[in-house]
């Protein structure tokens, strides 16, 4: 990291922590305006973990029973970060009976008393604005039998953040940071009295950045869906908080929300999940389906892209590839080497994944689960079809990414038909990518085709040389397809064939041509939320490149005795300990 940008970093800190002093100065808030209504959803298990001492957050499990919340030796700043947002409320306030009301009070007023000030880690305009949404969404909950001190107090810190972010909410990086800054002094505004005069300048704000960072698709920079859905929410939750004081959102506002909701639909598997592509997860439960409904929009996208990927689905199973550029810039510090790759789902049981996001694991997990071979797609031995460059502001920007992917979807003689390509090794070894996916109108199989092919002379010369360099063996690659920790798998048929057994009671069987040879190597999947990586398998497929052209097919088919549906009654076990990832 340069020293510019580690000196910005801290002027940044110091302009939040001054702000956040200032701010004290300023007139409190005295009541609640409007009655706030909680809209986001917790999980019970988490609140009762919570309760126990069992603290799980950004993939550290800190146990310290009978311990306040702000007793803890946080052991990663993303650590600290989830503590100050507060999202853990929502968790507290899904059980609320009288054990977790007490312990959401009483680190709430410690919150108060320790940081109130202007002190910690939580005084940036993106945790400030979470944690108001939390205190405002569950203030019923918090304010309970509390006496009138404790009362103005509560009131006096909303006001404080409310007046801090009304200066600093400018400072929030874009996108998801400056929705949430944005947000959270908007129910302010609307909610405290006092407060009133921050609701219009933060309405007509958060109505400029939809339109600046909401593509006219519905995307967003990062492509990344999850991160997508965090921003759809907030825009829900803002123009829900509107109409309930008898306010209309800003016209860009509510056509954002039209863009997002039909790009979503897209990115949603076949068992309600989102795809896990550029450091996004599948979504909090029953997060997709809320924002969905509030919403109102029932739109989908038209065949296409939406924010870069391609959708196929029929009968049960559904494909998600993605299908364009990686994320450039700094939007890209969290984007994976992913292009081409894709996810299949059948029912809700997925069966072809990507690793996803190691961020919660570490940086040596975050790195890999970002490289090429964590994906399921093609990659050349050693490489990623995108690299990673200088670390800057805690993130390392993609480098050396693919800059041309044509697509096409179109019908196949019996379904739908995805073709793409990416020229991500056309530097390193004069090489482009290509990829057929062909999904059958019933959804009982898919065929594909993977080509690598030096088209020009340039790139003829540049594979030579590569072929020279490998004393004329050839250019090693790999094609992954790894599965979901749930799928059992297993080589049939002397090697030419895998069985994939589902929960469900499916059974998918994988084929090939007979050119590459086929392994099932170990994998790993991961999951946030969980302590450690799960242990999966791959599907690896291996050949080498020797001329100007080389294809491998292979084949994702149901078993002619699986059902063309089934009633998928062998239910996911419920969260109930911290470290149920073992």
């Amino acid at each position: 990291m340069s020293a510019d940008l580690t000196m910005a970093m801290r002027l940044t800190r110091l302009q939040n922590r001054l702000t956040a002093r200032f701010a004290t100065l300023a007139r409190p808030a005295t009541a609640f305006i409007s009655q706030p209504e909680p809209r986001s959803i917790g999980a019970f298990a988490k609140g009762r973990q919570l309760v126990a001492g069992n603290f799980l957050f950004a993939g550290y499990l800190v146990e310290a029973p009978n311990k306040s919340i702000w007793d803890i030796a946080a052991p990663d700043p993303e650590f600290d970060d989830e503590l100050h947002g507060f999202a853990w409320l929502d968790d507290l306030a899904a059980v609320g009976d009288l054990k977790t009301r007490t312990a959401a009070q009483g680190w709430t007023w410690q919150w108060i008393d320790r940081f109130g000030n202007g002190r910690g880690p939580g005084w940036t305009p993106d945790l400030t604005g979470r944690r108001m949404i939390r205190w405002i969404s569950h203030a019923l909950f918090l304010l309970h039998g509390r006496d009138k001190s404790q009362s103005d107090a509560f009131y006096r810190s909303l006001a404080q953040q409310a007046n801090f972010l009304g200066r600093r909410w400018p400072a929030a990086l874009p996108g998801l940071p400056r929705f949430e800054a944005l947000t959270g002094l908007l129910y302010a505004g609307l909610t405290l009295e006092g407060m009133e005069r921050h609701a219009d300048p933060a309405a007509k704000a958060l109505a400029r950045e939809c339109k600046s960072l909401i593509d006219t698709m519905g995307g967003i920079p990062t492509r990344n869906p999850e991160e997508l859905l965090e921003v759809f929410t907030l825009l829900t939750w803002a123009a829900a908080a509107l109409r309930e004081v008898g306010q209309e959102p800003l016209e860009a506002h509510e056509a954002a929300i039209e863009r997002i909701a039909p790009t979503l639909r897209t990115l949603r598997h076949a068992d309600g999940s989102l795809a896990r592509f550029h450091g996004g997860g599948k979504g909090l439960e029953g997060r997709l389906d809320s924002a969905l409904a509030a919403s109102g929009t029932h739109e989908r996208n038209p065949d296409g892209l939406s924010m870069g990927y391609a959708r196929l689905a029929a009968g049960r199973t559904s494909v998600i590839v993605d299908a364009s550029v990686p994320p450039l810039g700094r939007a890209s510090g969290q984007a994976h080497a992913s292009t081409l790759a894709f996810e299949m789902t059948s029912g809700r049981r997925p069966v072809v994944v990507n690793c996803g996001s190691g961020a919660s694991f570490g940086a040596e997990w975050r790195r890999a689960g970002r490289a090429t071979p964590s994906h399921s797609t093609l990659s050349l031995e050693g490489y990623s079809s995108a690299r990673l460059g200088e670390a800057r502001a805690r993130a390392e920007w993609l480098v050396d990414a693919p800059t041309r992917v044509p697509i096409q979807i179109g019908h196949a003689p019996d379904g739908t038909r995805f073709e793409g390509g990416h020229d991500g090794y056309l530097k390193t070894h004069g090489l482009t990518h290509a990829r057929v996916l062909e999904l059958t109108f019933d959804g009982r199989g898919m065929v594909g085709e993977d080509a690598l092919y030096a088209i020009d002379e340039h790139d003829h010369r540049r594979f030579d040389q590569r072929l020279t360099d490998s004393k004329l063996q050839g250019v090693p690659f790999q094609i992954r397809f790894h599965l979901h920790p749930d799928v059992d798998a297993t080589i049939d048929m002397g090697g030419a064939a895998v069985s994939l057994a589902l929960k469900s009671g499916e059974m998918w069987i994988f084929r090939h041509d007979g050119r590459g040879v086929l392994t099932l190597d170990p994998s790993v999947y991961l999951e946030k939320g969980r302590l450690r990586p799960r242990a999966s398998a791959q599907i690896v497929l291996s050949h080498r490149a020797t001329g100007y052209a080389t294809k491998l097919r292979w084949s994702l088919s149901k078993a002619q005795d699986s059902g063309i549906s089934l009633r998928d009654l062998n239910r996911d076990d419920p969260l109930t300990q911290p470290d149920s990832s073992d």
